[in-house]
């Protein structure tokens, strides 16, 4: 089975190859990513691998439909990429990784914590120039501050039982209250109730047309000032301008992203030697307390080993006949 992964880069073929294929795998890799440019590259292979930014609207799927292709394998957990109902009319098959290691993107929601709290990212840079003073780098103590988790599922409860063991007091906001969560003292509230009692506010909530912009203008001035924002999850559940407006007036007093909402023509390639172009991005950039990583949340050995051999059991299943992981559209 001739299969194209698109957006590869060296440790998705890695992983890959020490993954376990089914029989009769064909794989080929592409760092090129998905889009109208490109998909032609995808003639003649019924399997193309998509990864979170390669485009998958109407008109790429008809292209890949067109060429040959009956599968869209999806490495990833976030299906909000794909248009569904054209997949679905096209007769598309789309899958996905529905699990792989929700410790990876709950520690590294924990890490943006620590460094910013902490300062860690301006004493790194501090020292490295010879300076040893300590002003502006005084941190606070984790333990009894509140911590509110957006999204309780896998990654929401991970990151919940990480922050439980810093003695943190922890508030949940989820439409589907996790048992497990609530083992562990959490509180469901609404959200602005969420937002105006905690400290600490981490995202881990999927994508949908109802959490696009969940955090904006008026959700952000219901947080206490000075508050913490971190946003694993995806870039659209913030209005990335108004954190502008929240981080300059002081209403926010940090901010960590891994993932940005105009990433997919910027992240996962080195742009280091032109000018960034996006402006919003650059502006954030500016400001001392905003740590911003490339969608680097899901990066490490055991997920990437995860990601690669449930999207090759996908494919496996799919052309036996006894499809799993299916998106249904």
């Amino acid at each position: 089975m001739r299969t194209l992964v698109f957006s590869s880069q060296n440790y998705d073929r890695d992983s890959f190859l020490a993954a376990r294929p089914p029989s009769g795998l064909e794989l080929h890799f592409q760092p090129a990513r998905l889009n109208l440019d490109t998909v032609a590259l995808a003639d003649d292979h019924p399997v193309v691998c998509a990864f979170i930014n390669d485009d998958l609207s109407a008109p790429v799927l008809e292209h890949l439909a067109a060429g040959g292709t009956r599968l869209i394998a999806l490495r990833s957990a976030g299906y909000n990429h794909v248009d569904l109902p054209t997949a679905k009319r096209l007769g598309l098959s789309v899958v996905r990784v529905p699990t792989y290691s929700p410790h990876a993107v709950a520690e590294h929601a924990v890490a943006l914590i620590l460094a910013l709290n902490r300062h860690l990212h301006r004493a790194y840079n501090r020292t490295r120039d010879g300076d040893f003073s300590l002003h502006g780098l005084t941190g606070f103590d984790l333990v009894g501050k509140t911590v509110g988790i957006v999204g309780t599922g896998q990654i929401g409860a991970t990151f919940a039982r990480i922050m439980a063991g810093f003695g943190c007091t922890l508030l949940a906001y989820d439409p589907f209250p996790n048992p497990q969560v609530e083992v562990m003292g959490a509180r469901y509230l609404s959200l602005p109730e969420l937002l105006s009692q905690s400290q600490i506010i981490s995202l881990h909530c999927p994508l949908t047309p109802q959490s696009k912009h969940l955090i904006n203008t008026t959700s952000l001035m219901q947080m206490q000032p000075g508050a913490m924002l971190i946003n694993t999850g995806r870039g659209a559940l913030v209005d990335t301008p108004a954190l502008i407006d929240a981080l300059k007036s002081g209403q926010l007093g940090y901010l960590g992203l891994d993932v940005y909402e105009e990433e997919a023509q910027l992240f996962f390639e080195d742009r280091s030697d032109r000018p960034l172009q996006d402006d919003v991005l650059a502006r954030l950039l500016t400001f001392p307390n905003v740590i911003i990583t490339a969608h680097q949340a899901f990066l490490t050995q055991e997920a990437l080993g995860a990601i690669a051999q449930t999207t090759l059991d996908n494919i496996g299943a799919w052309t036996n006949g006894t499809p799993q992981n299916l998106v249904e559209g």
